[in-house]
Formats: C-alpha cells, sequence, structure tokens
C-alpha cells in the first residue's frame, strides 16, 4: 500500500483534514521514536548501576525493579510492562537503527517498528539482521500495521529459517487453555495453539454458523393443529449473530461432542475447516527445512507444512518468477476452478489496502466490469471481501490495475493509493537445484 500523491481532489477539505491527520501521525512516529531512545538510555543507566551493585556482592534485580517501578508511576503504567519497553526499546535502537531513524522521520508507526523487532528476535547474525531489516522497511514503509506483521515474518523465514523453525518450536511448547473472569456472568476461554490449528478452528466454527443461519432462514415454520391441517407458525425467534453462533458451536462441541442445538450434526460433520498454507517444494520433499506460509499470518514450521500437506485432498502447485517470485500459474492435481486458485495465491487476501480477509472469503472482482468490454483473465480480476467490493461498486472509489497484479485505488479525495500483492521476497530459487 503506497501513498502516492492526492491532486485535484473532489473533496477539498476533506483532503486538507486527512493531509492533517497524516501529519499528526508522523509526528507521533517521531516522539515514539524519542520515547524509545529515551527508553533505552533508562535500561543502559540500570545496567549500570546493576553491574556496580554486582560488583560489590550485592544482587542487582532490586535495582531493576526500582528503576521500572519509578518509570511505571511517571508513564502511569505497570511496572511489568515498563519492564518489556525498555527491552523492546533497546532492541530497536541496538538492532534495528535504519527502523528507528524510519519511526524518527514518520515513515513508520510504532506498530510497524515492534512487527520488525518481533519477527526478528530469532535472528541472531548480525548480516542476516541487516539484510532482513532491509527487506522489512520496504514493506513496512508501504503496508498497514497487521499486513507488515504477516510479511515480516515470512522474511524472517526466508533469511533465517533454521532460527525461524527454531524459535516455532519453542513456542509450541507453550500451548495452553486459561480462563478468565469477566463481568456479568461471563468468562473469556483462553487456548494458545499453533496457529494453522486456531485458524482452522475458528474457520470451522465460521462456516458451521454460517450453515445454521442459511438452515434457519429456508426452513418454513409450520405446526399441525387438531383437524390434521398444517398451519404456518412464527418461527421461534432467533437472533444471534455470527459471533454468538460462534461462541454457541464452541460450547456445544467441547462438552457434548455435537451441535444438535445448533443445527444438522450430520452436515456438522461434514464441514471441515480451511486454511491456506504455500508450501516450498523442497520443503515439501524434505530436502529443505524453509519454513511454510499461513496467508494471512507468515510462517508455520516445516514438519507441520508436511504433515498438512499429506492429510490435504489436493494440491495446488504454484509456479513462480525465478527472480521476482509472482505467481505465473498454477495447476492441481485435481480438477478445480484454476483461475479462482491463481488468484487465491496470487492475493493471499482482500486486495483493498491494508484488509487482511481471506482470498477464499471473498468475492472475484472484474476490475473493468465485463459489461465494458473487461475480460475474465487475471490481469483484470481481483479478490475483494464483501465489504469492499460493494464499496467499489457504491461508493466514490475507483481502481485500475497495473501490471503484476498491483492496483492502483484512488479515494475521493484524489488521494492514490497502490496495493501490491503479497511480498515476492519468498521463495524464490537459493542456489542448488533440486535433486529430482
Amino acid at each position: 500500500m503506497s501513498i502516492l500523491d492526492a491532486t485535484q481532489a473532489p473533496w477539498p477539505e476533506l483532503a486538507a483534514l486527512v493531509d492533517e491527520v497524516a501529519d499528526a501521525r508522523a509526528r507521533i512516529a517521531e516522539q515514539q521514536a524519542r520515547e524509545a531512545t529515551l527508553l533505552a538510555r533508562v535500561l543502559d543507566h540500570a545496567l549500570a548501576r546493576i553491574d556496580a551493585q554486582r560488583a560489590a556482592g550485592a544482587s542487582g534485580d532490586i535495582v531493576l525493579r526500582s528503576v521500572c517501578a519509578e518509570l511505571g508511576v511517571a508513564m502511569r503504567v505497570s511496572d511489568r510492562t515498563v519492564q518489556a519497553r525498555l527491552g523492546e526499546a533497546a532492541r530497536l535502537i541496538d538492532d534495528y537503527p535504519r527502523t528507528h531513524d524510519a519511526l524518527t522521520r514518520g515513515r513508520i508507526e510504532r506498530g510497524h517498528a515492534v512487527a520488525i523487532a518481533d519477527a526478528g528476535l530469532a535472528i541472531s547474525d548480525g548480516d542476516l539482521r541487516r539484510r532482513y531489516e532491509a527487506r522489512a522497511l520496504e514493506v513496512a514503509e508501504a503496508e498497514s500495521v497487521p499486513r507488515t506483521r504477516a510479511a515480516v515474518r515470512a522474511i524472517a523465514a526466508a533469511i533465517d529459517p533454521a532460527a525461524v523453525n527454531a524459535s516455532i518450536e519453542q513456542a509450541q511448547r507453550g500451548r495452553s487453555v486459561r480462563v478468565y473472569d469477566l463481568a456479568d456472568g461471563m468468562a473469556r476461554l483462553l487456548a494458545d495453539l499453533p496457529t494453522h490449528l486456531a485458524y482452522a478452528i475458528h474457520d470451522r466454527l465460521t462456516r458451521i454458523a454460517h450453515d445454521v443461519g442459511t438452515q434457519r432462514a429456508v426452513t418454513p415454520p409450520t405446526s399441525s393443529d387438531p383437524g390434521g391441517a398444517d398451519v404456518a407458525t412464527a418461527p421461534e425467534s432467533d437472533e444471534r449473530c455470527t459471533d454468538e453462533l460462534r461462541a454457541d458451536i464452541l460450547s456445544d462441541l467441547l462438552l457434548t461432542s455435537t451441535t444438535s442445538a445448533h443445527g444438522d450434526p450430520a452436515v456438522v460433520q461434514t464441514i471441515a475447516g480451511r486454511i491456506q498454507v504455500t508450501v516450498p517444494v523442497l520443503t515439501l520433499a524434505g530436502v529443505s527445512g524453509e519454513p511454510a506460509l499461513l496467508a494471512g499470518y507468515g510462517p508455520i514450521d516445516a514438519a507441520t507444512a508436511r504433515e498438512l500437506a499429506a492429510g490435504a485432498p489436493g494440491w495446488d502447485r504454484v509456479m513462480t518468477h525465478p527472480h521476482t517470485g509472482l505467481p505465473l500459474a498454477v495447476d492441481r492435481y485435481r480438477p478445480s476452478a484454476e483461475l479462482r486458485r491463481f488468484l487465491a495465491a496470487r492475493d493471499e487476501h482482500c486486495r483493498f489496502p491494508g484488509c487482511r480477509v481471506a482470498a477464499w472469503r471473498c468475492d472475484i472482482d472484474h476490475t473493468i466490469a465485463a459489461s465494458e468490454g473487461g475480460c475474465t483473465a487475471c490481469e483484470n480480476l481481483a479478490d475483494f471481501c464483501r465489504r469492499h467490493h460493494t464499496m467499489k461498486h457504491g461508493g466514490e472509489w475507483t481502481v485500475r490495475q497495473l501490471p503484476g497484479g498491483v492496483l492502483e485505488w484512488t479515494s475521493p479525495c484524489g488521494r492514490i493509493v497502490l496495493d501490491r500483492p503479497a511480498p515476492t521476497v519468498r521463495f524464490v530459487p537459493s542456489g542448488d537445484p533440486p535433486p529430482f
């Protein structure tokens, strides 16, 4: 997502306000960079005092606690939060100076900087870290924070796959399920799971909820009177939204292993969770340990990717350009809609700037309408979620498709924004040819 300019704006007053908001956010980013610098200096001061304490034979832990408490009072946050922020700031200043500079100049926001530092945590080699930072900044300066977060995970996995695989394996040892009390008779059930399982669970709950909603809409409400005649009656009111249905179905499945109260159990059993995982062919063959990518999230470990591929009813094979990584063609070992598969591989998510709704939940839209002579080909098609698909046709936003699947959006204020397909730094040849 790259903002080019805002000329000939049809809404000049709104355009001016948007520019002021953008300027304000840049100034906030500058101050956040300054705060990071100051926090790093505080940590240096604390570490110096800790070293002095230890040299005198005393424990230095109380020094750090005291410093964090002092700063926490001033910042109106907990001392534990301060301790985490101190480490975050030091990592940014010491390991990612270019990212800190971009934050100072307002080219990125704090969320971008945190995403870059967090995703690169497993990369210990200085040269690899600098390569990672350069690629990550290219994405961060053009994309939203959520898209950046997913992209930089993938970049880190491509640059240092062994370190990222080890980090994923260690993180999975922290799997857990916890309950937190909420107000008004509610509680929060929180599960820390491997990413592919969490996304698949959420998807299955969503699909069952939609199926329940569909059944509710098409089932005719009837009852029989004593004389035997069927008499139409008003259906029992069920105004649950999708979130409520998901929660109720989750409770049913965990407590009773069935959803008899929420749709036909026989139908529910046929609904499986869906996720989109891209696996390098050498990883699939067991030759490489390069992580696979879960669409919309980032890397998952190679072993899990091979297990998922082994259990899949069919695979899409994506041929990519050897230098750019852009998809060139998609085929499948079982028949399906080739064009839809190609677009899902290229787009991964809705192509409105900043949106991350998965491609398989999107509508395929003609950039130039078929009624206006637009062809049904990949260079004239893109995935849009229902919200942004409707806005494209019913609002004042316009879009045209450039080479390479790049979409050029023009806002009602005349602001031009580029939305590029998922980063192409992934899954390009790394040197030696495969042994087959």
